[in-house]
């Protein structure tokens, strides 16, 4: 006997970590922000810090979309700290993004990490988000370059 089954029809998967459907996501979501806004698709930047060994010293990765500048990961090495290599990134980005035509650039940082780093270059803050472990907040900040001010 032959038994007819019938398509099982939409469903939800949960899981842990998925390359594909994070690649299409943002594949589907650029496509749709470019159409709404005209501004493209934004373009990925980085800029390096090595010391004198030639060893990377930290880093910076943001992007850019159309006249918005946006500052994804700051890092410096522990022992590089303290040492002027955040304010070098960022004036570099600063400098970047204007050459780019931005006039805003965005960045994010957690309460326990730098958001008065950020305030000293000249970023003001524009919202706060609880909910961070430990009782910390997700500090939004915003600057207006490559424009009379």
């Amino acid at each position: 006997m032959t038994v007819d089954h019938e398509p099982t029809g939409p469903s939800l998967q949960v899981g842990g970590e998925d390359e594909e459907l994070s690649r299409r996501l943002d594949q589907e979501l650029t496509a749709f922000n470019a159409r709404a806004t005209g501004a493209g698709e934004p373009v990925e930047f980085s800029v390096r810090a090595t010391d004198a060994a030639g060893e990377l010293a930290g880093g910076l990765t943001g992007w850019v979309w159309g006249t918005l500048c946006g500052i994804e990961m700051l890092w410096v090495r522990e022992d590089q700290r303290n040492a002027g290599w955040g304010t070098k990134l960022m004036r570099e980005a600063e400098a970047e993004a204007s050459r780019r035509g931005c006039t805003d650039i965005l960045v994010s940082s957690y309460s326990f990490q730098a958001p008065e780093f950020y305030k000293r270059l000249g970023y003001h803050e524009t919202g706060r988000l609880g909910g961070v472990p430990g009782g910390h907040q997700d500090v939004y900040l915003q600057k207006t370059v490559g424009r009379d001010r």
